[in-house]
């Protein structure tokens, strides 16, 4: 067998444009890279001589370029990813946060920190953490906790083994997260004569894992004997590419769906057996089905509390939990009967044992009453003078968009309007950052769908908040040339918190920026912050204006963005449900004391179902 002799970090760079996907392409699209003395002179060099195999982009924070990754590999439906790599100390941490975020959605991405010298000859080396009863530590060790897959390069010939783990470990859909390949950055450096064999090139194939036969027969009985079965519709529909059987499969059955977050889009809104958002951004038609429903069948959802109303919306008392997911950990949760299977396969088999099982019609005029009532939210308003609301805003993207436009956002006020709001018109097209809800992912993550789909729209929604964290990203979409919309939601502070502090009772504090501590009103010109880091942007007075913006954002070059000022205050009223938020049990002000009591009775209730 031959051997090739390469630097750890050019073995690390050839076995990664030598993973392939089914359709030939590199799994891993693009590596993000800010260099620092940890990993410019190592993986830097190796990431240079192979730029025509692996392309590398320049971010300008590490965090939200590894968001970027991120929401590529989301928007792939994680048939693709890509890597990240910064230098050692805070460049490195910074990433921890977007570990996070990739392993609460489930998501692909390679992170690859430089790490301390494995010799240790130079210790302390610059932005070292330093553990004083553990020789073994770096700042790296925060990245154990947030990836499905962890290891420490410390020799060259930890790679013949760390890779094979790590790219199984990504391309697993069930194991599938971040994994974290800690670098020394001396060993990055350090030569090795390396198998041929290890840089063949490898195509990796989706798994796709089909039912047991006991649980299969377990759950389609158990469907079989419902009158009143829902499905509640996940993200891993969309993993699983699986909105087709998915689509099949109730129409056969006549089982209507609700819709999480991450499987927003898994039908066309106005599919009939699409009856809306679950949860506590959820519609009154899907949680009405889910608070009435015997059978409830979570297919590609891992069942959070926003889904769920933290467990108080099934409240059928004969009701069944049944679960089909890729993942035995969440097939399992709160007593579910398991269906531990691959969306796609998982559905067809089902559909195969429930045979010609067909449920009772539901309730039409739940969606329509639904409808009735949210539409007019989102309508133009007739008092121009009065502070645009976000669901009005909302409204002005909804008809300015067409079936190739993808809406994106991730925190604050936008997931709950967007998600009892957005008619999503077919499957791909509502892209939302709920599992972690980080705020700074908006404009970076817009930046990663585009690059996925380059030829559909993106409009990210992001409130001022969540813009001030993070949007350095917006200049490197203007350096690349990446044509996104931005739209920016001004209502001077953290205005969903602020609602949600009243609402526990408490005095609006710290939220709104009017209410926290300032000797100078804060005025930030938004539009001209955006216009200097390079983006055609343009500040709005009204609803039409905004709409004006947004057509002449579909001929912009480069990043768009429109800024507009919002009301704080108002919520879409209809729907939604309890969601458990500890109030203080001892308080001087009446109105904690009032709202720990409507808290109490929210326990009881929950707990007695």
């Amino acid at each position: 067998m031959g051997t090739i002799r390469l630097t750890a970090a050019q073995a690390l760079v050839r076995y990664l444009s030598a993973q392939l996907t089914e359709s030939g392409e590199p799994f891993i699209a693009g590596v993000w890279a800010i260099f620092g003395h940890g990993n410019v002179a190592g993986l830097g060099e190796a990431l240079y001589a192979s730029r025509d195999a692996i392309p590398t982009y320049r971010g300008h924070n590490e965090q939200t370029m590894a968001h970027t990754a991120i929401a590529y590999a989301k928007q792939m439906k994680r048939q693709r990813a890509m890597a990240v790599t910064s230098s050692i100390g805070p460049g490195a941490t910074n990433m921890v946060t977007a570990a996070a975020l990739a392993h609460a959605n489930r998501i692909p991405v390679l992170i690859i920190p430089g790490d301390i010298f494995a010799t240790r000859g130079p210790d302390p080396v610059l932005q070292q953490v330093e553990d004083w009863s553990d020789g073994t530590v770096s700042a790296n060790d925060c990245f154990r906790p947030v990836s499905r897959y962890y290891d420490r390069i410390s020799r060259p010939e930890h790679l013949l083994t760390a890779l094979p783990r790590a790219f199984s470990t990504m391309l697993d859909p069930a194991t599938c997260g971040p994994v974290t390949l800690a670098f020394c950055q001396d060993t990055q450096a350090e030569a090795y004569d390396y198998p041929e064999a290890f840089f063949k090139p490898k195509v990796w194939k989706m798994r796709r894992i089909a039912p047991d036969a006991n649980e299969l027969e377990t759950v389609a009985e158990a469907v079989k004997q419902a009158e009143r079965p829902v499905i509640v519709a996940g993200g891993g529909v969309h993993y699983s590419d699986a909105a087709t059987e998915l689509q099949a499969f109730v129409e056969k059955h006549n089982i209507p769906i609700a819709e999480t977050q991450a499987g927003k889009s898994a039908l066309a809104w106005d599919h009939p057996m699409n009856f809306g958002p679950v949860g506590v951004t959820g519609s009154d038609s899907a949680n009405t089905l889910c608070n009435q429903g015997d059978v409830v069948l979570g297919v590609g959802t891992r069942l959070q509390d926003f889904t769920t109303g933290s467990w108080s919306l099934f409240q059928n008392p004969e009701r069944t939990l049944a679960s089909l997911n890729v993942q035995a950990y969440d097939a399992v949760k709160h007593g579910a009967l398991p269906l531990n299977a691959d969306a796609r396969v998982g559905l067809k088999a089902l559909s195969d044992a429930l045979g010609d099982y067909r449920a009772p019609d539901p309730d039409a005029a739940l969606k329509e009453t639904w409808f009735g009532n949210v539409d007019p939210l989102t309508a133009a308003p007739s008092d121009t003078n009065a502070l645009p609301t976000d669901m009005q805003v909302v409204g002005a993207v909804q008809r300015s968009s067409g079936d190739d436009t993808i809406v994106m956002g991730a925190a604050g006020t936008m997931p709950g309007e967007l998600h009892k709001l957005w008619k999503a018109p077919r499957p791909g097209s509502y892209h939302m950052e709920y599992g972690f809800s980080c705020m700074g992912y908006e404009i970076a993550g817009a930046i990663g769908i585009k690059m996925a789909e380059p030829d559909r729209d993106v409009i990210a929604m992001v409130g001022d908040g969540s813009y001030m964290m993070a949007n350095s990203e917006l200049a490197t979409a203007a350096m690349m040339g990446i044509k996104i919309t931005v739209v920016i939601t001004d209502n001077r502070g953290f205005g969903c918190i602020n609602r949600l502090q009243k609402g526990t009772g408490g005095a609006e504090f710290n939220n709104l920026l009017d209410t926290a501590y300032h000797v100078n009103p804060s005025a930030i010109d938004f539009a001209g912050h955006t216009r200097a880091m390079g983006a055609e942007s343009v500040h709005v007075g009204s609803i039409s204006e905004l709409e004006t913006a947004l057509e002449t954002a579909k001929s912009a070059s480069g990043p768009f963005v429109a800024v507009i000022d919002t009301d704080p205050y108002p919520s879409t009223e209809f729907g939604g449900s309890w969601w458990e938020v500890a109030v203080p049990e001892v308080s001087e002000r009446s109105e904690v004391q009032d709202a720990r009591k409507n808290y109490e009775k929210g326990l009881a209730a929950r707990n007695a179902t």
